[in-house]
């Protein structure tokens, strides 16, 4: 007795195994999308937390107008707000080293303009936050113009 092959060996196998490849590439862009909208959330996070500082310290200096320009970078001496302010940034964004002056949040207060019969004119406080992700080359920052006046 002779046997004659079958022409639909083996089809079902190759069908497996197109299956196994098609669902490998989906999971792989699947894990692709979650390490996007990781990295994502992260970038989110920290911006948000610079924006929350800065606004914290237009705030802050809202309320103590008296020692407006204590908290200007151009002052030498210490001032414990912007100090204590500075602390705070560096523990909540990544890559700020204040001792080694690396990324070092600025603040530059410049008088305003001044209008016919303004008796307290105001002043534009820029506030920049630049930080580094981990794992990133590229820095990012954060920059909030205000103006404060009595």
């Amino acid at each position: 007795m002779r046997r004659t092959a079958n022409p639909q060996q083996g089809v079902m196998l190759i069908e497996a195994m197109i299956g196994i490849l098609i669902f490998s590439i989906g999971i792989l862009a699947l894990i692709g999308m979650q390490a996007t909208a990781l990295k994502n959330t992260t970038d989110a996070r920290y911006r948000s937390e610079a924006g929350y500082l800065a606004n914290a310290l237009i705030g802050q200096i809202r309320l103590d107008m008296a020692n407006l320009a204590s908290y200007d970078d151009s002052v030498a001496s210490a001032y414990g707000p912007r100090t204590n302010w500075r602390a705070q940034v560096a523990a909540t964004l990544p890559g700020i080293d204040i001792a080694a002056n690396q990324r070092v949040p600025s603040i530059v207060i410049v008088a305003g303009p001044t209008f016919v019969g303004d008796t307290q004119p105001s002043s534009r406080v820029t506030v920049t936050l630049t930080w580094l992700q981990p794992g990133e080359t590229q820095q990012h920052q954060f920059q909030i113009v205000s103006h404060v006046s009595l």
